[in-house]
């Protein structure tokens, strides 16, 4: 059974970690051939806290030209859509809005899903530390209209945000979660009759759509004690005409191709390529590791190619820029379709013209010869991959 925090702590407990899952939940996690041992495992081995020397670390992380880097030089562009763009279908019967770091909203054949909605100020338990936006959410959270389903990859701050829950809570919105996740929700407020908790290749139908959740390589978490209760997941979602693919949180791992086998090929995959690093190179992509999940999922440079998570939060040592960069640069290589649009751009991923441009070049921080060598940026393609933030998406003020 799950240890319960002494009497005299609970109080103190803030809302946002969440609540471990119980009875028949905790049951059902424990009867998942993805549970062992007392934790969900990953679907290939994966360090999921920081590797290497924690000196060497920190030299990187607080060096001031790699600090100064790390963050954009002027104002983020962030895209003015208004609450009419939204409204008018889409000609295609896709498009996808990027709302900054790993919040999407789909729409697909006449629905609307919304992907890892993280509309605070922070992504952390408290309003007043951890990682802060660097742009504005592009359109509020109010302004959005329905969303017949919200999905949720997994249980860290940058995904799961509580104040973004609690006001979709009030909607009519269901919400597909990992198994396990759905503790945190109902704490929240969200009826257990609009959860579809989900285990690697369980499915739901909600409006229609076809949701299921496919495996990643990740690792959850939200308190002090990370009990490795609640399950990571990238999704799939299949309507009548279209498919898309979110990735959530992962590194990269064999998987990808069986996933695109089993549910694709899609229309567009939405996949991880920042907040990577030599000190965790198993549970976050790098952008050369997110293009060829692409064409893993793809069976070849098939379909557009959404960048997700970078830009928004500074979240590993690597310049706020570099994501973009070297996806745009493999992209190019690999053949692939890559979207780039500005935060709150909506693009139909199937038209003849994506938005193409690397639009944040002109607010990021140049680097000198000395702070390209000490981040291994020659200006060539890496050859090595890299990988994520274990400790601080989990810790409690990530």
């Amino acid at each position: 059974m799950t240890r319960s925090l002494l009497p005299g702590l609970s109080s103190l407990r803030p809302d946002a970690f969440g609540a471990e899952p119980s009875g028949e939940r905790l049951a059902r996690i424990r009867r998942s051939p993805n549970f062992a041992d007392g934790t969900f495992q990953n679907p290939v081995g994966a360090r999921v806290g920081p590797v290497g020397s924690k000196i060497e670390f920190a030299k990187l992380y607080f060096a001031k030209e790699q600090r100064l880097r790390r963050a954009p030089v002027g104002t983020v562009p962030v895209h003015p859509t208004t609450l009419a763009d939204l409204a008018k279908p889409p000609a295609s019967g896709l498009r996808l809005t990027w709302m900054g770091h790993s919040s999407v909203l789909a729409e697909i054949d006449g629905r609307r899903i919304l992907f890892d909605p993280v509309w605070g100020e922070r992504c952390s338990p408290f309003a007043f530390a951890g990682p802060k936006r660097l742009h504005p959410v592009p359109v509020p959270l109010a302004a959005l209209g329905p969303v017949d389903a919200v999905v949720i990859s997994h249980d860290h701050y940058d995904h799961l945000d509580m104040p973004t829950i609690k006001a979709l809570a009030g909607t009519d919105t269901v919400f597909a979660v990992p198994l396990g996740v759905g503790a945190h929700l109902e704490h929240w407020g969200v009826p257990a009759d609009r959860l579809r908790e989900l285990d690697w290749h369980e499915s739901t139908k909600i409006a229609g759509l076809t949701l299921t959740a496919t495996p990643a390589r990740h690792f959850c978490g939200r308190g002090l004690r990370n009990q490795q209760h609640t399950l990571w997941a990238s999704w799939a979602v299949a309507g009548d005409e279209h498919r898309i693919f979110h990735s959530g949180d992962t590194g990269y791992f064999p998987g990808f191709k069986d996933i695109g086998e089993a549910y694709g090929p899609f229309d567009a995959t939405m996949v991880q390529i920042g907040a990577y690093s030599d000190f965790w190179p198993d549970i976050h992509m790098t952008p050369q590791e997110g293009i060829q999940a692409h064409l893993d999922l793809q069976g070849g440079p098939h379909g557009a190619f959404l960048p997700i998570h970078w830009g928004t939060f500074n979240l590993a040592p690597h310049p706020w820029d570099e994501p973009g960069e070297d996806t745009f640069a493999a992209g190019r290589r690999a053949g692939v379709t890559v979207a780039l649009p500005e935060p709150g751009q909506p693009f139909e991923p199937t038209a003849d013209t994506l938005p193409v441009s690397p639009w944040w070049r002109g607010v990021a921080a140049p680097a000198s010869d000395a702070a390209r060598s000490a981040s291994g940026d020659t200006g060539k393609p890496r050859s090595e991959p890299v990988g994520e933030p274990g400790q601080p998406e989990a810790a409690p003020v990530a």
